[in-house]
C-alpha cells in the first residue's frame, strides 16, 4: 500500500511538472540526474541549441525529486508523462523499458550507424545491443570501480609493490592486522565495501571482482545463468576470507567521519567520484591513489571492471525522434563530452578515451582521473536481462549467507544462486 501511495504521488508530481501535449508541439523535454554539475552542462547545452535552433525548442529541467530516479522514470512511463530524452538512464534498466516497448529503437534514425560506431568500440556495440537486435541507448557516461589505497599506509608496510592478486593483497592485510595487534588498536581494517545485502550493492564489490577474474564473462549468457564458473567461486571464497579473518568490517562504516580519509580503512573499491571528495577533505599529508580491481593469482589478460555507465534513451512519447537524435549529437560530441569532464569530473563512455588529443590539456589539468580514462576500455555494464536487478538479488542473499555469515560454502551459494536464477529465467534443468 505504501509503495502504492508512493507511486500515486509520483505520478501527480509528474503530471503538473509536464507540459500539456499541445504546449509541447514544438518542444523537446530534457531530463538529466540532479547532480549540481550535470545541471551546469545541460543547462549551458541547451541554451547552445535553442540559440541555433529556433524552430525546435528544448526545454530542460533535471530529473522530478523523489526516492529515487528509478521510481520516477517508472512512474512517468506509467502516467505516459516521459521526457523525450533522458540522460541518466542506468544500463540495466533499458532492457526491461525496451521489451515494454516504451523506448525508440535508435539505429531506426538517419545517421545512427555511423554515430555510435564512431563512438563504441565492438565490445561496448555488443553490449548494448538488445535481445532484438536494435539499439535503444547510447552509452554516454561511466564511473568505473577500482581499488583506492592510503598511501601512507602502504608505505608502513613496507609494500613494495601494489597487491594486486588476491594472495597479495591477503599477505598485506594479514600484516596490517599484526602492526594494529602490535599497537592496541582495534578499530581498523585493511579494507571496507558495503555490508548491505540491497542488489545493487553488489555492483560495486562482487560484480567487478567477477568482471576482473573471468576477462569481463557475463552473468546470464543464452537466456540461462553462466556464473558457476571458478572465477565467481573465488571472489565468494576471497571476499568470505577478508570477512572470516577481520580485514574487512562487518559495520557499517558510514556514519560520523569519513574512515578512509581518517586511516581506519586503509583500502576500498571506489569510482572517480571519490576524488573531489578526498580533495576537500583530506587532512595535510594525506595520499592517495588508485589501482586495478584485485584478480585471482596467475590471472592474464586485461583487467575488467564495472563501469557504472549511464546511458540516453528516447522515450516512445517523443513527437520528433530525429531532432530529438540531432541534440544528442551535440551533447555527446567531442567538445560536447570535453565539457562534461570539465563540469561533472566524469568520463564520457567513448573509445580511445585516453589517446584523443582534444582531452590531453583536460588529463594533464585531471591527473588523478587518467588511469579512469584507461581503464575506459576494459569496462562491462550489466547484461542485457529484463530481470537483472532481480538476479542481482538472487546474488546478493547468497552472498550475505556466504561472505557475511560464511552459512555456505562458496561452491554452495553460487550452486544455490545459479539454481534460483535458471528458476527466474524459466529454464528446465
Amino acid at each position: 500500500m505504501k509503495r502504492a501511495l508512493l507511486t500515486c504521488s509520483i505520478f501527480v508530481l509528474l503530471a503538473a511538472c509536464n507540459p500539456s501535449g499541445n504546449d509541447r508541439d514544438q518542444t523537446l523535454l530534457f531530463w538529466s540526474s540532479n547532480n549540481a554539475g550535470e545541471i551546469a552542462f545541460s543547462e549551458e547545452r541547451a541554451a547552445a541549441w535553442n540559440n541555433n535552433n529556433p524552430s525546435t525548442t528544448l526545454q530542460y529541467q533535471p530529473v522530478p525529486e523523489g526516492q529515487s530516479s528509478e521510481e520516477i522514470i517508472l512512474a512517468a512511463v506509467v502516467g505516459k508523462t516521459t521526457p523525450d530524452i533522458y540522460a541518466n538512464m542506468w544500463q540495466g534498466s533499458v532492457e526491461f523499458y525496451a521489451n515494454a516497448g516504451v523506448l525508440v529503437p535508435l539505429d531506426t534514425l538517419e545517421g545512427f550507424q555511423d554515430y555510435i560506431t564512431s563512438r563504441c568500440n565492438a565490445l561496448t556495440l555488443a553490449e548494448i545491443t538488445s535481445a532484438d537486435g536494435h539499439i535503444y541507448q547510447i552509452p554516454w557516461k561511466i564511473n568505473p570501480i577500482l581499488t583506492i589505497y592510503n598511501k601512507n599506509i602502504f608505505r608502513e608496510l613496507g609494500l613494495d609493490t601494489l597487491p594486486v592478486t588476491y594472495s597479495q593483497y591477503l599477505f598485506a592485510a594479514e600484516a596490517f592486522k599484526k602492526d594494529l595487534d602490535h599497537d592496541g588498536f582495534a578499530d581498523q581494517w585493511f579494507g571496507n565495501t558495503s555490508v548491505k545485502t540491497v542488489w545493487y550493492q553488489r555492483l560495486f564489490n562482487f560484480y567487478p571482482l567477477y568482471l576482473a577474474a573471468s576477462g569481463g564473462m557475463p552473468l546470464i549468457s543464452g537466456n540461462k545463468a553462466a556464473f558457476n564458473n571458478t572465477y565467481a567461486i573465488e571472489v565468494f571464497r576471497f571476499l568470505q576470507t577478508l570477512y572470516r579473518e577481520n580485514y574487512f568490517s562487518k559495520e557499517r562504516l558510514s556514519a560520523g567521519q569519513d574512515p578512509f580519509i581518517s586511516g581506519k580503512v586503509a583500502t576500498k573499491f571506489t569510482g572517480p567520484w571519490e576524488i573531489s571528495h578526498l580533495e576537500k577533505y583530506k587532512p595535510e599529508g594525506f595520499e592517495y591513489d588508485y589501482y586495478s580491481m584485485l584478480v585471482p593469482n596467475g590471472h592474464q589478460g586485461p583487467v575488467y571492471t564495472y563501469g557504472d555507465p549511464k546511458s540516453i534513451v528516447l522515450f516512445n512519447t517523443c513527437r520528433d525522434p530525429q531532432t530529438a537524435f540531432e541534440y544528442i549529437r551535440t551533447l555527446t560530441d567531442i567538445s560536447g563530452d570535453l565539457k562534461l569532464m570539465e563540469q561533472t569530473k566524469q568520463l564520457p563512455r567513448r573509445k580511445g578515451l585516453d589517446t584523443l588529443s582534444a582531452y590531453r590539456d583536460f588529463f594533464t589539468a585531471n591527473p588523478r582521473l587518467k588511469i579512469f580514462a584507461r581503464q575506459a576500455d576494459w569496462i562491462r555494464g550489466t547484461d542485457n536481462s529484463p530481470v537483472i536487478t532481480e538476479v542481482l538479488e538472487i546474488l546478493s542473499q547468497e552472498y550475505e549467507a556466504c561472505v557475511l555469515y560464511q552459512k555456505k560454502t562458496p561452491e554452495e551459494a553460487i550452486a544455490d544462486a545459479e539454481r534460483a536464477v535458471n528458476v527466474l529465467l524459466r529454464v528446465k534443468e
